[in-house]
């Protein structure tokens, strides 16, 4: 989240208007804070698998910022076809795998069990699919040899954050192509 609106100055085509989380506690929220931008948080607990009311309640602070690009960042909560619906087209993840393969969670662990010569990051528009959608950047490194799941995530989410932010300017400038980093 950090490096997203990090890189929104100067001549980048979007602004952020909140960043919202499920986790009250989330340090992303004191960091966007001290950036002087408007913050939400909706834990999902107190709904106890009711989706429908936790979602019902997300949807408050979102329509009220009235965002043209909803970026997902870290938020480990699935969301229902109706909600993603809302934004169709307008909605972005990123996944720590090279989608379309692994799906879910987990990721680091089950390229090196695969055997794969490479991992990497993909940002991808969210659709009702888990970890679905055009995919609209990807970013590759080596596995070495022996690497742990942990030293993976750690080189992975240094990708992620080159990734993202060039991939959401691209989009924001409506430049759908993918962006592919090495």
């Amino acid at each position: 989240m950090v490096s997203l609106v990090d890189s929104m100055t100067g001549d980048h085509p979007a602004r952020p208007c909140l960043v919202l989380s499920n986790d009250p506690q989330a340090g992303g929220l004191v960091k966007a804070t001290d950036r002087g931008i408007a913050t939400a948080a909706v834990d999902h607990r107190p709904f106890k698998g009711d989706r429908a009311a936790f979602e019902a309640e997300l949807l408050k602070p979102l329509v009220q910022a009235q965002p043209d690009i909803v970026c997902l960042a870290g938020f480990m909560r699935v969301l229902t076809a109706d909600f993603v619906s809302r934004f169709q087209g307008r909605m972005l993840n990123i996944h720590p795998s090279l989608l379309p393969k692994y799906k879910g969670l987990n990721t680091h662990a089950r390229a090196i069990e695969a055997g794969d010569a490479e991992h990497g990051c993909s940002v991808h528009e969210v659709t009702a699919a888990l970890d679905d959608g055009p995919i609209l950047g990807q970013a590759r490194l080596n596995i070495e040899p022996d690497e742990t799941p942990e030293a993976l995530a750690t080189r992975v989410l240094v990708l992620e954050h080159k990734l993202y932010p060039a991939v959401l300017r691209r989009y924001a400038g409506a430049d759908r192509t993918p962006v592919l980093l090495p």
